[in-house]
């Protein structure tokens, strides 16, 4: 049996045909078989034996024919067409040959034999169309011979009863024919509606596995990304058994950022990418490399210190090699940084920060070198400790504090809203990068209390801010799992007095994905009074379809990587088929890291109407957002939107 939508209609109809016709003949032979018995004493020998034997070969050929197992290659619509066509010749063929047997041994017998005629024509024909039912043209062809050749037959014969009779057959064939032409054409309509549906699905399969495959490669470079490395690294955890070993590396540019300021971002992707295919090339068979993010990379040996650092040494040896990037030759080094399981650690977070600080101490002690994790650096780990301590002492009122980044239209680069980016100045150890500041605060239990008071200036921001401008406020998977977090959001904000629809919430799905349901729930309560929901760096390997369609979303915003690609055609494919999806979903759509002229206008060409990024304005104090529209700079306030 086929699934409705899988084959062309010839082909739906050819198999549907496949499984009415054998009853059809069925039906055929053993009418003309009980037509025969009742007149045997009555007509001729031939008539009762030999012409109705002809005529029940001929069925059993023909039904042995369509009862024979179905060949693949019957399953082309031209083939089914043609096999459909003689299915109409050989009805054309049979049907006068049955009626005009029936109307000879009508010639013999009394009222009894001369009825079972009658009705063997009804009986007959009426079973015959409707098995023909998905051949309209054959189930027409039999009842126009069938019924003409009877009418007239009955016309001319004269009996009163045998014309009434005929047409009485007449009107019921008709009323039936008429039934079967509106359930074929509904079943012409079933079949393209469901072969619709079926093109529909197996597009979003292909979407989906598309989106799959995005989400474990990097946009940039087709290297596998952080989510396909970290996935790979648990599995490796979960399947390793006693005297398994394997090493965890991370590879790091150095002068990738005077590449980027001295030839411009452009070139530095394209630095990426060459030395991406030369790591993938380089890279041994039993060894996964990875851009994590960045100038980033990430290694997976399968083996020992000594195997790594041999295979790292010789990453690192093709990454130095110079590069021709359009009319410059250009050269970079670079410092990796190595753990081994289980010596070092036994868990991914660990086996992972362990190699990132062995990373960190060979930038800052031993540059362009490779740097094994040690018990030596283990204590030097104690670094991080100091954070956690600035942070508890901290006056978060005092040292906490916010900047803003302008979110604009593209069309005529009107200002509709700035995103608020926390920053940490420490009296004891200066500035630390945001980052470190939520994790410490997540590992402090100080989560809440850092997101509040960063809230609280963000409210305050946004009430200096005139309308309709809005302001965008990130809030972390910890802040997102917490109810109490969000029973302060909602209670600050109605406490503000500020218009709720002019705030709006960024999450990243890496964060949630844990807790997709809870953190649904969460979202909802924001949404109830007004808060829109965007999700953050969009394309960066964990967001998919199922995603945007289990979050309360109101917009997307694409990682600043997409907008790299933006100079290319197939980064601008890309780019249009996911700001498409958006659409598609009814979901606002912004695209960050626009950093030149003409990423701006390629963004503006595939449909996105609105972005940020340090070509149009750097992060800024909100005096100096204040005082920008007060000096009617480009950026202006919209009052469209």
């Amino acid at each position: 049996m086929h699934r409705a939508g899988q084959y062309p209609l010839s082909i739906a109809q050819y198999l549907r045909l496949r499984a009415h016709i054998p009853p059809m003949y069925g039906l055929l032979s053993i009418n003309a078989a009980v037509l025969a018995f009742t007149h045997r004493a009555v007509a001729p020998t031939g008539l009762v034996y030999t012409f109705p034997a002809i005529l029940i070969t001929a069925c059993m050929i023909r039904m042995l024919t369509w009862m024979r197992p179905v060949n693949p290659a019957e399953l082309d619509p031209e083939k089914a067409r043609r096999s459909m066509s003689r299915t109409v010749i050989v009805a054309v063929l049979m049907a006068p040959a049955f009626v005009a047997w029936a109307l000879w041994l009508d010639q013999y017998g009394g009222p009894y034999e001369r009825g079972h005629v009658a009705v063997f024509v009804s009986v007959t024909l009426l079973g015959c169309v409707f098995c023909l039912s998905f051949l309209p043209l054959a189930a027409l062809a039999v009842s126009v011979i069938v019924l003409g050749t009877f009418l007239a037959y009955s016309v001319w014969i004269g009996t009163e009863v045998l014309i009434a009779i005929a047409c009485n057959i007449v009107l019921v064939a008709m009323v039936i024919l008429n039934i079967l032409r509106d359930s074929y054409r509904a079943f012409v309509e079933l079949e393209a509606s469901q072969r619709d549906l079926h093109i529909e699905r197996r597009q979003a399969q292909v979407l989906g596995e598309e989106n799959a495959r995005l989400a474990q490669t990097d946009a940039l470079t087709g290297m596998p990304n952080r989510r396909f490395f970290f996935a790979t690294l648990e599995n490796l955890l979960q399947r390793s058994g006693e005297g398994d070993t394997f090493t965890v590396g991370l590879i790091d540019l150095d002068r990738f950022k005077p590449v980027n300021d001295t030839h411009g971002h452009a070139h530095g992707d394209r630095l990426l990418q060459v030395l991406g295919g030369r790591m993938m090339g380089q890279c041994p068979d039993d060894t996964i490399v990875a851009r994590l993010g960045g100038d980033e990379f990430g290694l997976i040996v399968m083996g020992g210190a000594q195997k790594a650092e041999h295979v790292a040494n010789e990453l690192c040896k093709a990454i130095r090699e110079p590069a021709r990037i359009g009319e410059a030759l250009v050269s970079v080094g670079c410092s990796a940084g190595l753990a081994v399981y289980p010596e070092t650690a036994s868990s991914a977070d660990l086996l992972f920060d362990r190699a990132d600080f062995a990373l960190y101490h060979a930038k800052n002690h031993k540059r362009g070198q490779c740097v094994l994790f040690s018990e030596k650096l283990e204590r030097l780990i104690r670094t991080e400790q100091a954070i956690d301590a600035a942070l508890q002492g901290a006056d978060l009122e005092e040292e906490l504090s916010l900047v803003f980044q302008p979110i604009v239209a593209t069309e005529d680069l009107e200002l509709i809203g700035v995103e608020c980016l926390a920053r940490w100045h420490s009296p004891r150890l200066g500035e630390i990068a945001p980052e470190d500041l939520i994790a410490s605060s997540e590992r402090l239990g100080r989560a809440r209390e850092v997101t509040m008071t960063l809230f609280d200036k963000a409210l305050t921001g946004l009430a200096r801010l005139p309308a309709p401008l809005r302001v965008s406020f990130n809030l972390s998977g910890n802040d997102i799992g917490n109810p109490g977090t969000i029973d302060a959001v909602l209670a600050r904000v109605a406490e503000s007095g500020c218009d709720p629809r002019r705030l709006l919430i960024e999450i990243t799905e890496s964060s949630l994905i844990a807790e997709m349901d809870k953190a649904s729930a969460a979202l909802e309560r924001l949404r109830e009074i007004g808060i829109r929901i965007a999700l953050d760096d969009f394309g960066t390997g964990y967001s998919s379809l199922s995603s945007l369609h289990q979050l309360p979303l109101d917009m997307v915003k694409i990682d600043r990587s997409f907008s790299r690609r933006l100079d290319e055609a197939a980064g601008r494919r890309l780019i249009t088929a996911i700001r498409h999806l958006a659409r598609s979903l009814s979901l606002e759509c912004v695209i960050e890291g626009i950093e030149t002229e003409n990423q701006l206008v390629s963004a503006r060409l595939a449909g996105f109407s609105l972005a940020q990024g340090f070509f149009i304005s750097r992060p800024k104090a909100i005096e100096d957002v204040l005082r920008g529209l007060s000096e009617a700079k480009p950026l202006q306030v919209s009052t469209a939107r």
